[in-house]
């Protein structure tokens, strides 16, 4: 495993632990009278980069699902050539999306009601996460071409 790799993936895992950390702490402090204000934003901001990291990481390691019914009837060679591009293909619609949003949003200064988490911020990070995605999908086309 890479250096560049293992620190992706503590970023991820520790952004996912501090996740359940903060709305573990935020339920227990419900219960004894001491609510975890703005614990929501917290866990949202969290999950993201989690999730970017595991998108990533999936889209890197062709982990994704499949739908057999279709990869079943194609051959080999169709499989290798149609999921990768089909993946990016999905992850640049889901990219187009992502940023026709968040240019129209983007001097709006939009933040969270109680923490004032920079929703900018966070758009930033999912784009940036499917852009990664399109390239490792791509990357993994081309590979996969050379014998």
């Amino acid at each position: 495993m890479t250096l560049l790799r293992r620190i992706a993936v503590w970023t991820g895992g520790a952004a996912l632990l501090a996740a359940t950390a903060v709305d573990t702490l935020a339920v227990v402090g419900r219960n004894i009278g001491l609510p975890l204000v703005g614990s929501i934003e917290l866990v949202q901001a969290a999950v993201l980069v989690s999730g970017v990291f595991g998108l990533i990481f999936a889209t890197a390691g062709d982990d994704h699902a499949r739908v057999r019914i279709v990869t079943d009837r194609l051959s080999r060679g169709w499989v290798d050539v149609v999921g990768p591009l089909s993946m990016a293909l999905f992850f640049a619609a889901l990219l187009i999306g992502s940023v026709w949003l968040a240019s129209d949003l983007w001097h709006g200064h939009e933040r969270s009601e109680l923490l004032g988490v920079s929703w900018r911020a966070l758009r930033l990070i999912a784009n940036l996460g499917l852009a990664a995605c399109i390239v490792v999908a791509l990357a993994a086309l081309f590979r996969r071409k050379q014998p």
